[in-house]
């Protein structure tokens, strides 16, 4: 692996902390501090601003804007959307005897950050000497409610500790942010107005005509002043302090957004949204928070006891990953979905990709199977922009979206938008894991059904016969990799096609056969005919794989022809690749962004032998430069299932702390989402050797040697699993449900409320 850790946050299991300021690393530092509660995000960035370098990010789940891209050839998209940042209620300003508070220039020490994971709070202290020779303590605490989502908080407490006297203190809330990509605002008509101790926004977006509430309640001592402006409205006041008394200001905000609520419905709403939080006070909130982590973190902690320091960072690690996925997406709204950098930046405009089923899944799978569930009817909701894709791309049936906010198409490079069919394939694989594990077949009959059908349409509509093989296969395309554009017969894209048709023919028959007038139900709405899932059928058994007799499969047609090159030998400065080298470069050889063919291993895992996977394995591996956070924790999934454990820790460091270490140079960006999930599928796929594609639940454990002991709980089927790893055996407990067996090492354990030990 070509890649280092750039190493600068302290270790600690339960906390991220950053001791001094380094200038350098704020956009890094201000994307692991991010926080977020699946309807608004924030950026770590500081309260106050600054000439500090930062991307001062508040963000809304959902809310987008459009920009027209201008008409192309047929199939591609004249217009996109993506997230823009929504009303800053962080804004805070401070100046002691005309001198403003800016880490960029004024003079400071004793600075210390840290995020605690067990009660989603961010803090930040420092002690400001002014050009007068006063020092002043300086505390910023920030969290948003987990359960009231629409609920931000901030705590600002000032202490001086050599003199006594005035700071001029201002508060704000504005709608006037720039999206740092597009350089400008996309805010309009704002409504503000300012009251006691209060500050009410509300605005609109140019084209998405989507509109935001944005209140205020500020506890600033004294006699405040309010003032509007524009689309900013401020309170300001002289806080009058007294040598070693601390002063304390905080805020409570009300963010509110609903899709078609605008205008003086959206007001009165809001007005109503901040009395009500009016209600609980800040410590009050907090004490609330607490008790949410503290309950989260009963049933979804990892525990890692750990034989070393880089075992004690990889806790720290897998802790980060879980609370950061808790906090991006926990099952709210079926009108949201994950995207590749969650609400902590604005790299890839906001936008879910199909990381979502083939990565993220598996974590909501086994912690929160009602988020799963929501997931997935995310895309059954966007069906109709599904049906609309494939038509423009002279396809039947649904071809869902590379990037999307809102299901329809939003990338405007070809050879992604066009010859990626991993997104419908992920879907239908997601559907079909989704009743696996969970066993929910109404969800099947009502959604999953219809879901399948219409994907493969659209695969048969897409797929072609011919070429040196004479059977069934996609040309034209692009897999996973993304290295390698406009290939024939990916193995990827191929085999998930055939999986994706054989899963809609079983569902289908299956419905006929348990559920008639619900099969015939489908079969009106739909159009469906019975040839088609004859002809389904037929493409399945009959799509190509390129496999050779020792179980190598080519990732695509001309694979094996093209010139090498040794990822060993590029030079950390040149990541991320896609910055330092030119586009077509990157094409010209047999180097691999993520995992093709291994990715299909994993997915599928138990529908292909030890020997299969093994070959595979040893072949891409060398290969493979991990430019995509779905790479690490595949390899280290596939490695430690082929015994290879040191190559297994190794990656899962690498999936585990690729934000916190700034593996690919770009944590600047925000955070990688879909590592984040992996890393803890590493724990669960990887060393406890967890297989969900089966018939029921199978583990084969394997803990690293590094590591003393290792705990975690799954949820499935009502039921709650412990599992408790120690060197040479393995212990399984239910918490909760009915006894439940599963297969351990390929032989039946009987789970219940006693603990089972088998041996390793």
């Amino acid at each position: 692996m070509a890649k280092k850790a750039d190493v600068y946050f302290k270790v600690d299991p339960w906390k991220v902390i950053e001791e001094g300021f380094d200038p350098a690393y704020s956009r890094v530092s201000e994307s692991v501090f991010s926080l977020a509660n699946e309807t608004m995000g924030v950026r770590g960035c500081f309260d106050e601003g600054g000439s500090v370098d930062s991307l001062r990010g508040m963000y809304t789940n959902g809310v987008y804007e459009i920009e027209p891209i201008g008409k192309s050839y047929r199939g591609i998209i004249d217009r996109t959307h993506f997230m823009i940042p929504t009303a800053d209620w962080l804004m805070t300003g401070l100046s002691v005897d005309g001198e403003t508070l800016d880490l960029g220039r004024v003079r400071f020490r004793d600075f210390h950050r840290e995020l605690d994971m067990r009660a989603g709070t961010l803090t930040r202290s420092f002690l400001w000497q002014t050009a007068t020779g006063k020092e002043l303590r300086l505390t910023f605490l920030r969290f948003l409610d987990q359960e009231r989502r629409e609920r931000a908080y901030q705590r600002v407490t000032l202490e001086a500790l050599n003199f006594s006297g005035t700071v001029e203190y201002w508060s704000g809330l504005s709608f006037d942010v720039t999206h740092e990509g597009a350089g400008k605002c996309y805010w309009q008509d704002t409504r503000a107005e300012a009251g006691e101790g209060c500050l009410m926004l509300s605005s609109g977006t140019v084209r998405s005509r989507q509109e935001v509430f944005a209140g205020a309640l500020i506890g600033i001592p004294g006699e405040p002043q309010a003032e509007v402006r524009g689309k900013t409205a401020r309170l300001r006041a002289a806080l009058s302090l007294r040598c070693g008394e601390p002063v304390t200001v905080d805020k409570r905000a009300v963010i509110l957004f609903e899709e078609g609520l605008n205008g003086e419905a959206l007001w009165q709403r809001g007005l109503r949204a901040l009395a009500e939080c009016e209600k609980t006070p800040l410590d009050e909130a907090l004490e609330a928070q607490k008790r949410y982590w503290d309950s989260y973190w009963r049933t979804s902690d990892v525990e890692i006891e750990a034989a070393d320091e880089d075992a004690a960072a990889e806790q720290q690690g897998i802790r980060f990953c879980s609370f950061q996925l808790a906090q991006t997406y926990n099952g709210g709204s079926m009108r949201h979905n994950i995207g590749a950098k969650g609400l902590t930046g604005e790299a890839y405009n906001g936008h879910a990709f199909w990381d979502t089923e083939a990565g993220c899944l598996p974590f909501y799978l086994f912690t929160s199977p009602e988020a799963a569930k929501n997931l997935l009817l995310f895309r059954y909701n966007t069906l109709p922009q599904a049906l609309e894709r494939a038509r423009m791309l002279d396809c039947r049936g649904a071809c869902y979206p590379i990037a999307t906010l809102n299901g329809q198409e939003a990338c405007s490079l070809w050879q992604h938008a066009s010859l990626q069919l991993q997104p419908s394939t992920a879907v239908a694989y997601g559907v079909w894991h989704y009743v696996q594990v969970t066993g929910d077949e109404e969800f099947l009959w009502t959604y999953g059904a219809e879901m399948l059908l219409q994907i493969a349409r659209f695969l048969v509509s897409r797929v072609e016969k011919g070429g040196r093989t004479g059977r069934y296969g996609f040309f034209g395309v692009m897999g996973p990799d993304e290295f390698h554009m406009m290939v024939n017969n990916n193995a990827y894209t191929n085999y998930m096609g055939k999986r994706s048709l054989s899963c809609a023919c079983e569902t289908l028959m299956k419905m006929r056969g348990e559920r008639p007038q619900a099969y015939a139900a489908l079969a009106e709405k739909t159009g469906l005919q019975e040839e088609e899932i004859a002809l389904w059928q037929t493409v399945a058994e009959q799509m190509y794989l390129p496999m050779d007799e020792n179980g190598l499969i080519e990732q695509h047609d001309g694979y094996f022809d093209l010139p090498h090159t040794d990822i060993h030998s590029i030079p950390v400065t040149d990541f991320p690749l896609y910055d330092h080298w030119s586009y077509d470069r990157i094409y010209r050889s047999d180097m691999i962004k993520q995992p093709d063919v291994l990715m299909m291993l994993y997915l599928y895992n138990s529908s292909f032998s030890t020997q299969v996977k093994r070959v595979n394995y040893e072949f891409y591996e060398p290969r493979t430069i991990h430019e995509s956070s779905l790479s690490p924790a595949i390899h280290s999934v596939l490695a430690a299932e082929l015994e290879k454990m040191e190559e297994a820790v190794r990656f899962f460091g690498f999936a585990t702390r690729l934000d916190l270490d700034n593996y690919n140079r770009n944590t600047r960006e925000g955070l990688h989402i879909t590592s984040i999930a992996l890393a803890w599928i590493n724990i669960v796929y990887g060393f406890a050797g967890l297989r969900s594609d089966g018939e029921g639940l199978r583990f084969a454990p394997r803990l690293p040697k590094r590591w003393k002991k290792l705990t975690f709980f799954l949820l499935y089927r009502g039921r709650v699993i412990r599992v408790r790893m120690e060197e040479g055996k393995t212990g399984f407990m239910l918490t909760e449900g009915e006894p439940l067996t599963v297969l351990v090492y390929g032989r039946p354990c009987r789970l219940d409320k006693t603990e089972q030990i088998v041996p390793a």
